[in-house]
């Protein structure tokens, strides 16, 4: 395992451009999206990023970015401007979009906890003016934003499964909550949005924040001790340790083959045996 970056107050989002050859990841707190690149280190893509979190990109490889500051999801053009995707739903403001995928349809799925509006750290106190901490649905031909679950305590991560039948979302209200189970839920992907909801599987460490697929269909979580490796019946098949908490992962390099963990202050790179499911 190598540490590529630090200096990060609580770094998170990381996205990988293949075509770019480099990773992006947030550094929420210092408000600002910072770039790694093979043999040229860490230097700064944006700042102010709006307190800006999860990121990924759509079909077309643009940046998708959820933002703590403005409570809403956006869309990086190639020109560098930046188009709102969402900021409202039913007449209000977004609690504080946190992580964020997008379907091979097109459609924008996307968490919407209250973490960026708790303090003034991590984005801009503020009342909730949603009535539950909602997973959103955001339709690529209408621009219509819906609710597809709104039973979590705190949505945070989530991933579809590589043929994209399945969605997985962590639930971290433990971070507030002792009470709250440190559980990852599936759910069936239909027509009308989702069924089902039930516990994949359950964190012996810490709490899962963000969750990534390789193609074998097993599912990574971040956790208080490292990563978690899940099968896809909810089996542990391992762990990899990391000195730092980890909140987010994901795949990158030219095969996919290379994970990227986004732990606390740094970040971490470590080959692995698998490779990742994420498109583009």
């Amino acid at each position: 395992m190598e540490e590529i970056a630090t200096g990060c107050r609580w770094a998170e989002g990381p996205v990988w451009f293949a075509d770019h050859g480099c990773l992006l990841f947030s550094d929420i707190p210092n408000e600002r999206i910072l770039r790694w690149t093979p043999g040229a280190g860490v230097s700064t893509f944006r700042q102010p990023s709006n307190f800006a979190n999860g990121h990924t990109r759509d079909r077309q490889g643009r940046l998708i970015s959820c933002e703590h500051g403005g409570r809403r999801v956006t869309r990086t053009e190639p020109d560098g401007s930046i188009t709102v995707l969402a900021d409202r739903w039913g007449g209000r403001r977004l609690n504080s979009p946190n992580d964020v995928v997008v379907r091979s349809d097109g459609s924008i799925w996307f968490t919407d906890p209250t973490y960026g509006i708790l303090s003034d750290y991590e984005g801009y106190r503020a009342e909730p003016e949603q009535t539950a901490r909602h997973v959103f649905r955001l339709d690529p031909v209408t621009g219509d934003l819906a609710p597809v679950v709104s039973d979590f305590v705190q949505p945070n991560g989530l991933c579809f499964s590589p043929d994209e039948s399945l969605l997985y979302i962590a639930e971290s209200g433990s971070s507030h909550d002792p009470a709250v189970p440190p559980v990852i839920r599936r759910f069936r992907v239909t027509e009308r949005g989702l069924s089902g909801g039930e516990v994949f599987a359950t964190l012996d460490c810490g709490l899962p924040d963000g969750i990534r697929c390789d193609m074998a269909g097993n599912l990574w979580s971040s956790a208080g001790d490292g990563v978690h490796i899940f099968a896809p019946d909810g089996t542990l098949l391992g762990k990899i340790r990391v000195p730092q908490r980890v909140a987010n992962l994901t795949f990158g390099g030219p095969r996919r083959n290379r994970l990227f963990i986004t732990a606390t202050t740094s970040v971490y790179l470590v080959f692995v045996a698998a490779t990742g499911a994420q498109t583009p």
